[in-house]
């Protein structure tokens, strides 16, 4: 964002950082085969050469999660298989993931699923309509260790903001890290946002207890094996509507 003054501003916040990568083989077959049917560019949502329409994407109106950073697709297959009548979106820009996503769809027959490849923010503000959204997901997000870096991360106030905007009452933003520095901003800032209550408030600390139903994805087995807590939180839309399913 340019800036028109003397005081400096931070650029806008992404919800990825671009990596080079080569996909698998594969990898390679699934993206061939599939994304030209399953998957979406953000930036043809942004620029209107394609609109956002997840009816006509899914075939049906069904409430709608939007998850960002979907990694390799482990959790979400595996959520997307455990919740049947949801539909599920996973906005993610590291194409091997989104890859052998296509693969976990493939083999468990999943359609209840579309990939959108690119930035999710700036999706949320241009694309989504406000109040449309059953679930918003972030699960282990770039936790940016170093101090100088923190400003890059996702989970700040404005981005909160949009979030909770785009849910309707009673539905939810699931955080997960397992970075402890960053769970504590995300509580701060989601503490803040009148959007939302946490529902875990009345707990110690305010966390949420680890969810059976959250699978156990890889970021997960790495951070128990070096000894790092995770730590979820959930977060309830205010407003008029009917609690949503936390496996929403």
């Amino acid at each position: 964002m340019a800036e028109v003054g003397q005081t400096a501003v931070h650029p806008p916040i992404h919800s990825f950082v671009h990596h080079r990568s080569r996909l698998t083989d594969g990898q390679q077959h699934a993206w061939d085969r599939w994304w030209g049917s399953r998957g979406r560019d953000v930036a043809d949502l942004l620029s209107g050469a394609e609109p956002y329409d997840p009816p006509a994407w899914f075939g049906r109106t069904a409430p709608l999660v939007l998850e960002i950073g979907s990694g390799m697709g482990e959790s979400t297959a595996a959520l997307a298989t455990a919740a049947p009548d949801v539909d599920h979106i996973a906005v993610e820009v590291f194409e091997p993931g989104l890859a052998q996503l296509l693969m976990r769809l493939a083999e468990g027959g999943l359609t209840n699923v579309a990939l959108l490849r690119g930035d999710a923010v700036a999706l949320l503000r241009q694309c989504v309509p406000p109040a449309s959204l059953a679930g918003i997901r972030v699960f282990f997000p770039d936790p940016w260790p170093k101090r100088k870096h923190r400003k890059r991360r996702l989970v700040q106030p404005d981005f909160v903001a949009l979030a909770a905007s785009r849910l309707v009452p009673g539905a939810t933003l699931h955080l997960a890290t397992d970075w402890d520095d960053y769970a504590d901003q995300m509580r701060e800032v989601c503490d803040a946002e009148p959007l939302l209550d946490n529902t875990a408030a009345d707990l110690p600390g305010g966390w949420t207890p680890r969810p059976d139903w959250r699978p156990v994805s890889k970021f997960e087995q790495r951070a128990r094996l070096e000894g790092r807590a995770v730590h979820d939180l959930l977060y309830r839309r205010v407003g008029t509507g009917p609690p949503s399913d936390h496996r929403v």
